[in-house]
């Protein structure tokens, strides 16, 4: 029964990361500028999972592998005068599209519910359980 609560408890901790990542980018998903106030348009992030956990060498749950940076193309938007703009009057923005990532978000928080739900459900029959041998 422990290695179901260790296996939600993973599946809570990936979901939360995940959920953190897509807040960056809805956060980003305007800024063109890097922190040295060169222009440089914010990448979108995505998280990557893995099975198991390496910290403790168990092949069960679920981790963050990684998170990796979109290559897919900036969106460019035609604005001759600024001063970021290329040759053509272009200046490129991220490429986080806001729907895209509210499907992203709503699919980690039912991710994230059905394993509270897990959770929930095996703590109540940890208590059944320890009640039918008292």
């Amino acid at each position: 029964m422990y290695g179901a609560l260790d296996i939600s408890t993973s599946a809570l901790v990936a979901n939360r990361i995940r959920l953190d990542v897509i807040s960056a980018n809805v956060a980003n998903q305007g800024t063109i500028l890097n922190a040295q106030g060169e222009y440089e348009p914010y990448r979108r992030r995505a998280v990557v999972f893995a099975p198991g956990d390496p910290a403790s060498g168990s092949t069960q749950g679920v981790h963050v592998a990684a998170i990796e940076i979109d290559q897919s193309p900036l969106r460019p938007k035609y604005e001759p005068g600024s001063p970021f703009a290329d040759a053509e009057g272009y200046v490129f923005y991220p490429n986080v599209h806001g729907v895209t990532e509210q499907m992203n978000a709503m699919e980690a928080a039912r991710s994230y519910e059905a394993n509270i739900t897990v959770l929930e459900a095996t703590k109540s029959m940890m208590s059944v359980a320890l009640q039918i041998l008292a």
